[in-house]
């Protein structure tokens, strides 16, 4: 993790020294974006590794929550201090701030020393977690429910802007407002995410967020009328997919750590999220052809509503029997 934190530091530090030497290229920019894609997929599945080394299992949620706040706290404040830097400093040397970022985070990761698992002798990697999500009662349906939801969203993230501003005629600083809302909601949703798993149960926290997350979308071809009606349904629906976001990704993050073998929690992380991340270009791609030949609108309406079924995979199953994540160990979980 901390490799990657330099790698990235390095990559985007080549932007603003390219600039300065004489012109930057679209080659050397899409090779960084390429190469800090890369170093930040890293980043996040030994990140699995690391939260079961610091807190105990009682605690997951509360981690995932903090983990997954302080990205939603980013979202709200880093575009708006990414703003300001750009127009004091120019585009270039703000991107320095960014830099730093990652030297930070390389800092306090050099002062930890976390009791890291064992890595599997045998039998190991991506093949290796991907066949124990497949084989597990709880986390097979649970990948099916977010890969679902994953590709709804994919597809109306990539039309949300041409129909914010051409369809529903809102101008830049009102698209904006939408989304800022939405990094709000993340906020508010990792702030529940703890206090309703305790009160409804890990499971059911996170069946809710698959429902909520998708449900808010179908308000986004619902929006007309003025741009003062327009734009409040937008950040009703962006608020209500922040906070539903993060009910599913916390508690989804707290039973995956839970459930995977310690000696696999990186492997099994990884066959996870190459799932759900290599849905997301397939529903843009979706998304933006089915928009030309059916409109935009319609295409946004049947991307929510296909959205709005991953949670059915979840119901009558595990996922909802689960309470509490006290038993560290893959099964039998603790169950109500």
């Amino acid at each position: 993790m901390i490799a990657t934190d330099l790698g990235r530091a390095a990559l985007l530090a080549s932007v603003p020294a390219a600039v300065l030497l004489g012109g930057t290229s679209t080659p050397h920019l899409v090779g960084v974006a390429f190469g800090i894609g890369l170093l930040s997929v890293l980043f996040t599945v030994n990140n699995a590794g690391l939260l079961p080394a610091l807190v105990p299992p009682t605690r997951y949620v509360d981690g995932n929550a903090l983990v997954n706040g302080s990205r939603a706290l980013a979202g709200v404040a880093g575009p708006s201090a990414g703003g300001v830097l750009v127009q004091l400093l120019s585009a270039p040397i703000a991107m320095l701030a960014d830099v730093c970022s990652y030297l930070w985070s390389a800092l306090l990761l050099a002062r930890i020393s976390p009791a890291e698992p064992p890595t599997a002798s045998a039998d190991g990697g991506s093949r290796a977690g991907l066949r124990h999500v497949l084989h597990s009662p709880v986390l097979a349906p649970s990948l099916l429910a977010t890969a679902i939801v994953n590709l709804a969203s994919a597809a109306i993230a990539a039309l949300f802007v041409l129909y914010a501003s051409t369809i529903l005629g809102l101008e830049p600083w009102q698209i904006g407002l939408a989304l800022g809302v939405g990094a709000v909601g993340g906020l508010v949703g990792a702030a529940l995410a703890g206090p309703v798993s305790r009160r409804i149960g890990v499971g059911p926290t996170f069946v809710a967020g698959c429902a909520l997350f998708p449900a808010s979308m179908l308000l986004i071809p619902l929006a007309g009328g003025s741009p003062a009606t327009a734009i409040t349904v937008l950040v009703l629906s962006e608020f209500g997919q922040g906070v539903g976001v993060m009910g599913l990704d916390v508690a989804g993050a707290a039973i995956l750590t839970a459930m995977a073998p310690p000696d696999q929690r990186s492997s099994v992380f990884g066959a996870y999220q190459t799932v759900n991340f290599g849905v997301r270009p397939l529903g843009a791609l979706a998304g933006g052809g089915l928009a030309t030949l059916a409109g935009v609108r319609p295409t946004l309406w049947i991307a929510a509503a296909i959205g709005t079924t991953g949670f059915l995979w979840l119901l009558r199953r595990p996922v909802l029997e689960l309470r509490d994540l006290r038993a560290r160990r893959t099964r039998p979980f603790h169950v109500a």
